[in-house]
């Protein structure tokens, strides 16, 4: 957290929030457009590092099934990212959710399509994730996590990707508030789909929990209702 004698910036925002959300873990391979994220990295974060993408990949898939939660991934842009497909298939698959990061050119360097730079960086990672971002500003960096985690964590769960270009994490912005709670229940309504207001409440539906997912719905709705095939 950025101290009084510091100046806030999107960087010192993202770990706040990503300490709220308790995504404290992150896996990767990193390159030098990851390095302004990384760099004086926090001491109550735990960076762990594999040698190549798809092993950070595979790891993060099995850390989020473990433990019920979302999973942070860090790796390096465009090639980086194309190590880490073939084992984001699997995790699209196995509706794992993690969220995948990897570092972007500065933006004032993309008109000349730099050799490290991501030139379709949200089109690369599809159609094995459920939702690709690149922040359109600076500013847009902590919310674009927090939609992440969102878009992770619901029903059916899955994959993420944001591209982060590497000169954001030192812009200056105040302190990011909207930590929205993120529901990962399903349930149909007690007769079926159709709205009874007299009904009881519904069971609560499939989720993650203990790193197991139910595999049969509340009130008989087949899992394939909200789990893709």
């Amino acid at each position: 957290m950025a101290t009084m004698a510091e100046q806030s910036t999107v960087r010192s925002v993202t770990y706040d929030l990503l300490r709220a959300l308790k995504l404290t873990t992150v896996f990767g391979n990193p390159g030098s457009t990851e390095q302004p994220f990384l760099q004086d990295f926090p001491d109550d974060f735990t960076y762990v590092l594999a040698l190549q993408e798809a092993s950070v990949v595979a790891m993060a898939d099995t850390f989020a099934q473990v433990t019920g939660r979302p999973a942070l991934v860090n790796v390096h842009s465009s090639a980086g990212l194309g190590n880490a497909v073939g084992n984001l298939v699997a995790a699209y698959h196995g509706n794992t959710p993690l969220i995948i990061t990897s570092g972007q050119q500065h933006r004032d360097l993309l008109i000349g399509e730099p050799y490290l730079g991501n030139r379709e960086a949200i089109t690369l990672p599809k159609p094995w994730v459920k939702w690709s971002y690149e922040p359109a500003r600076a500013e847009d960096v902590p919310e674009a996590f927090m939609r992440a985690y969102a878009e992770a964590l619901q029903p059916p769960t899955g994959p993420v990707y944001l591209s982060i270009p590497m000169g954001d994490w030192k812009e200056p912005l105040s302190d990011f508030t909207r930590v929205r709670t993120v529901s990962d229940r399903v349930a149909p309504a007690p007769s079926g789909c159709a709205h009874s207001p007299t009904a009881s409440p519904p069971a609560a539906g499939p989720r993650w929990s203990s790193g197991r997912r139910s595999t049969a719905a509340a009130d008989g709705m087949p899992r394939s209702a909200w789990q893709r095939s």
